[in-house]
């Protein structure tokens, strides 16, 4: 690709390549680096992007396509995902055209050309291995085939580009390999068992942090400052957290998919596609039920300023301001008594609703806010009525 000199010839260029026949728009795209299994070499293991783009800067990704397209490479606007390895002229192409903006490369507004950049000054430092760096370009939202997609979906879930469970990850388990991590690299257990012997009389044999088809969110995603994660192994990749929110150690976890929308407290579980929002407490040991784990499958939503006591489990989703109390169970079948009194309250809280009746199943709660779900203390009766108080986080703390 010729040198751009000017923002006019490279605002000119984009519109060229983007108004070609066939050209489409990608969903997403980035530039990762790949690790490779030690016994099957063709085994991906891991991918990791320093940046990815989600449906965002269509210059840079008509650029790349342009530049890929140039040396040789075919691009398929039909499929659902391209991946094609990245070389020095690939990357030389890119940044000819990236030349007007060269003096900004090292802003939030031009990643794209930072990570040409700093990939292109690596390989002629370091040289690379045959496809260790890749382009992956999405075209479609669909079931993950590749350890490259799946990982690219993965970022964009826990970077927060994409909303939670508005992502297909079917097939993530299957694209994804299972495997020993030491120190945040992919190990395959077979070369794992057929080494062992040398290995430890060696007394070289790895230390392994667990196994699982997923790494570790810290092991790919800066949080923000005023997050806090106390311990690695308890928020996966994929999950989600809003700035501020603070991931106690102990019960504590956050699966993939799933996550935080506002400034939380998590000293519970939040199980995968459970979202949980602003101002709301997930109390030691309280789980949030996944789709898998007892909601017939659908996901829970756990509205702002919510407390879930300790060791409590909510299996339907809760609206703002409610109160489950430590140890009970709010699930769909879970039945509730009710006082005439404290039903008009709830009522209205939630006007949209009309509630009648001296009982109620947890279904016929769901999504109600200002509820307190308890239990009486003598007649072991579970009750609901109107939260009398608000959740209030602790503003220092977040």
């Amino acid at each position: 690709m010729e040198i751009l000199e000017t923002e006019a010839a490279f605002k000119a260029c984009v519109q060229e390549i983007q108004t070609g026949t066939g050209y489409k728009n990608p969903l997403a795209f980035g530039i990762c680096r790949v690790d490779f299994g030690q016994l099957d070499s063709s085994k991906i293991l891991q991918a990791t992007y320093p940046h990815i783009n989600w449906n965002e800067n269509f210059g840079s990704a008509a650029i790349f396509i342009k530049s890929a397209q140039e040396q040789g490479f075919e691009i398929d606007f039909n499929a659902d995902e391209v991946i094609i390895p990245v070389t020095t002229k690939f990357l030389e192409g890119c940044l000819n055209a990236f030349t007007p903006y060269a003096d900004e490369a090292f802003g939030d507004a031009h990643k794209n050309i930072q990570v040409v950049s700093a990939l292109y000054n690596q390989i002629k430092e370091h040289g690379m291995r045959d496809g260790e760096f890749r382009l992956v370009i999405l075209f479609n939202d669909v079931a993950c085939t590749s350890v490259e997609g799946t990982y690219l979906k993965l970022y964009a879930l826990s970077t927060s580009k994409a909303a939670l469970r508005s992502l297909n990850l079917n097939g993530a388990f299957g694209a994804l390999h299972n495997v020993a991590w030491s120190d945040g690299k992919p190990i395959e257990l077979e070369w794992l068992r057929e080494n062992e012997i040398e290995l430890k009389f060696a007394n070289k044999y790895p230390k392994i942090d667990f196994v699982d088809k997923f790494p570790r969110y810290l092991q790919h995603i800066i949080p923000a400052n005023n997050t806090r994660v106390l311990d690695d192994s308890k928020v996966r990749f994929g999950a989600q957290l809003h700035a501020g929110t603070t991931i106690m150690p102990g019960a504590s976890y956050v699966n993939f998919n799933a996550g935080t929308t506002g400034v939380s407290m998590v000293e519970g579980r939040i199980s995968s596609s459970a979202v949980v929002g602003d101002g709301s407490d997930v109390g030691g040991g309280a789980s949030i039920l996944g789709v898998l784990s007892g909601t017939d499958g659908i996901p829970v939503t756990i509205g702002k300023n919510t407390l879930l006591g300790a060791n409590s489990v909510t299996g339907i989703a809760l609206g703002d301001g409610c109160i489950v109390d430590a140890g009970i169970a709010v699930l769909a079948g879970t039945k509730f008594a009710v006082s005439a009194e404290e039903l008009a309250k709830i009522q209205e809280a939630n006007p949209s609703k009309t509630l009648s009746g001296t009982s109620f199943k947890g279904k016929d709660l769901v999504g109600l806010n200002g509820i307190h779900y308890r239990q009486d203390s003598i007649t072991g009766q579970l009750l609901i009525r109107r939260s009398t108080r608000e959740v209030k986080l602790n503003a220092d703390l977040h």
